[in-house]
């Protein structure tokens, strides 16, 4: 996002929601408490974060954080939108463009590149593609087609190779994907990469943002990717105790939730001894764990069910 439209944001949630942003595991913004939805539509319109009318639920693509593939992944979105038929497409549908660093890859895209590689439910095909935009869009048809009730393609019996096989030939080289519970935080050339605690953008927080950088990328970690710059409150060592510590919305926002999960592991980071992330769920649900090896603090109403 630009500055200004990180602003806009930020202001709307100010305005017509709890003041914060909450980061995603799918690199996107949710504004909680909110009173006018008709209202923040209009607003992220006018500030165009919502280009498109009748593809917008689908358009999830996720790309390298530290990568150069903004061109490839505006080409897929324009493409999608292109395709009428492929606005029924299921909302937690995920497209992957990896420019070969295997960071997002690992999020189990139901459809991924990975360099030349096609991915196919976060394995690789075999397939090496000329036309990545080409690529994704009939694999998507395909997708559409198959997919009964399914949400996504690791659901569909046989989805992987019935794709494959409309697509072209395998070859037997074969990449193997990893899952990350966490990316890298830390200056990185000329941009930092900080973890944003608990995944919770102060408001405070987004307008030092927009006041010292121009553009901010966002990525499945919690994270925001900025020139060089540091905003008190983020994270950015990577031998910080909050350094994949996330957590669900918990009490209040979540009515599901049995605890304050922020609230208990803010207090117990200081304590923190465990070296693989470290993820707290309100429910057994356990929404926003992130892919990858971690520590699950599970709330059960009566204190937290720790599983490995």
């Amino acid at each position: 996002m630009t500055s200004a439209q990180l602003r806009a944001l930020s202001d709307a949630s100010a305005e017509l929601g709890d003041s914060s942003l909450e980061l995603t595991s799918r690199a996107n913004v949710q504004i909680r408490g909110l009173a006018d939805g008709a209202e923040l539509a209009k607003r992220l319109w006018d500030a165009d974060l919502l280009p498109s009318l009748s593809h917008e639920r689908v358009r999830n693509i996720i790309a390298s954080p530290l990568g150069d593939d903004q061109h490839l992944v505006d080409e897929i979105d324009r493409a999608l939108c292109a395709e009428p038929e492929l606005a029924a497409l299921p909302g937690r549908f995920l497209i992957t463009v990896d420019d070969g660093r295997g960071d997002v890859s690992g999020l189990k895209g139901d459809i991924g590149l990975h360099g030349n590689a096609l991915l196919l439910a976060g394995a690789d095909t075999g397939l090496r593609v000329d036309n990545p935009v080409e690529t994704v869009i009939k694999a998507a048809r395909e997708f559409q087609k198959i997919r009964g009730d399914a949400w996504r393609l690791a659901e569909v019996p046989d989805g992987v190779e019935r794709i494959t096989a409309t697509l072209g030939t395998p070859g037997p080289d074969r990449i193997e994907i990893r899952h990350q519970a966490t990316h890298p935080i830390g200056r990185f050339g000329d941009v930092t990469v900080a973890a944003v605690p608990l995944g919770r953008l102060t408001r405070q927080q987004a307008q030092a943002l927009c006041d010292l950088a121009p553009w901010v990328r966002l990525t499945p970690w919690r994270s925001v990717v900025v020139p060089a710059v540091e905003v008190e409150g983020l994270v950015t060592d990577p031998g910080s105790p909050w350094h994949g510590v996330t957590a669900c919305a918990g009490r209040p926002g979540c009515a599901k939730s049995l605890a304050d999960v922020r609230a208990d592991a803010t207090a117990w980071v200081p304590t923190r001894t465990d070296e693989l992330p470290v993820h707290w769920s309100g429910c057994e649900r356990r929404c926003g764990k992130p892919a990858g090896r971690v520590v699950e603090m599970i709330a059960t109403g009566d204190g937290y069910r720790r599983s490995e």
